[in-house]
């Protein structure tokens, strides 16, 4: 150690260089600079190390800065040995310099292939290209499926709703069918306890009482032609009631009126009653005999917004004089039906007249009694008649004899 401290024999290094001043501040002046480079150089890479700490090689960025401030420290040495000759020490400082420069290059050789491997720059930009590529290849699908997703949702949420108003309809249909069921029921049952008090026999009986079924049948068939509707119109109740009688006489039957689209409820009743006229016209009526003719017609009279009612006529014309004991029979439950039940069950009014020239039946029930939506007056289901006629102005003609007022 005292050797080391022991300076006094050796001569300041500037009588190397004769005291020459330009040369002595060239040394003196380079030392300086390289002393202060080499020392913001490592005070530099510690603040780079403190800003990355997720740095992987931070021992060997540690040792460079170490290294080059060893270098600096053995410059300023050396400015220092120009005019005090502390060589010892500053050979002492140039071996540690020197060791953790081999240790350095050491650690930086070992290094070296994992070094080599890092990815170059370009390589990193093509990669977080290539990641920002399938990033937005990802979101783009992400999209597509929250679209998918919603269009999903919607989807069912509008089945849901369908099926929930589905089910909505099969439960008032359900209802609907247990109450006209219900009704239909009521009707056969006191059809056959009323057609079993005037019945004076049992075939008697079956007869009316089977026409009168097949009435009520006949009446829910037309109904069921529309699947989509509950109601029916009033000429094509009307015409199944009459087709055999329409077939079998032709242009002596003739039926026409607007087209009015009445309840399933109306609709029995009508066709009872069309079928009670009906049965009596050809045994008894107009066409029991060669020339008799049959008009059967319909008309919408009042507002139909307010108080608009239909009026339902049959009138039968015969130009042949029949016996008393031809006459149709009256009291009976036919009569009971046509004048007393069907109004009463369409809250309407019906008049019965018998004349020598035949037979004259006229229904008048309120519009809104009967029908689902109000008809307008103006189209006419004029079936069986040309479309030049109009049937209501050819009710007074002596074919159909004057319509009761």
């Amino acid at each position: 150690m005292q050797a080391l401290l022991d300076y006094a024999s050796y001569m300041p290094h500037g009588y190397c260089l004769y005291w020459q001043p330009w040369l002595v501040i060239l040394y003196a002046g380079s030392d300086l600079l390289i002393f202060l480079a080499y020392s913001a150089i490592p005070i530099a890479l510690l603040m780079f190390l403190r800003r990355r700490p997720d740095l992987r090689y931070r021992k060997l960025v540690a040792l460079f800065a170490a290294f080059i401030m060893l270098c600096g420290i053995t410059h300023l040495i050396s400015i220092l040995t120009l005019w005090v000759p502390i060589y010892p020490l500053h050979g002492l400082v140039k071996l540690f310099t020197g060791v953790v420069s081999a240790i350095t290059a050491v650690v930086l050789f070992s290094l070296i292939p994992r070094l080599v491997a890092i990815p170059s720059p370009s390589q990193l930009e093509e990669a977080n290209a290539q990641l920002r590529a399938e990033v937005a290849a990802h979101e783009r699908t992400l999209a597509q499926l929250q679209e998918a997703q919603r269009d999903l949702e919607a989807k069912v949420a509008e089945r849901t709703a369908e099926l929930t108003e589905t089910n909505r309809r099969l439960t008032v249909v359900t209802r609907e069918a247990v109450h006209r069921g219900r009704n239909l029921l009521t009707v056969v049952d006191s059809l056959a306890r009323q057609t079993a008090r005037s019945a004076p026999d049992l075939k008697a009986f079956v007869e009316r009482f089977s026409g009168r079924i097949h009435a009520l049948s006949n009446a829910t068939a037309a109904v069921m032609d529309d699947p989509s509707s509950a109601h029916a119109t009033l000429g094509s109740v009307v015409r199944r009631q009459l087709e055999p009688i329409t077939e079998t006489y032709g242009e002596r039957v003739v039926i026409g009126g607007p087209e009015v689209e009445i309840t399933n409820e109306a609709a029995q009743q009508l066709a009872l009653a069309t079928h009670e006229l009906a049965t009596n016209a050809v045994k008894y009526g107009a066409l029991a005999t060669l020339d008799g003719t049959l008009r059967l017609a319909w008309e919408i009279t009042g507002d139909p917004a307010a108080d608009a009612t239909l009026r339902f006529v049959w009138q039968e014309s015969d130009s042949s004089v029949r016996a008393a004991k031809e006459a149709p029979p009256s009291g009976g439950f036919g009569t009971t039906l046509l004048t007393r039940a069907v109004p009463a069950m369409l809250h309407g009014t019906a008049q019965r007249n018998h004349t020598a020239g035949g037979l004259s039946y006229e229904l008048t029930v309120p519009l809104a009694r009967i029908v689902a939506e109000i008809p307008s007056p103006k189209g006419k289901d004029r079936p069986g008649l040309d479309p030049a006629d109009d049937i209501w102005e050819n009710l007074s003609s002596p074919l159909a004899g004057p319509l009761p007022a």
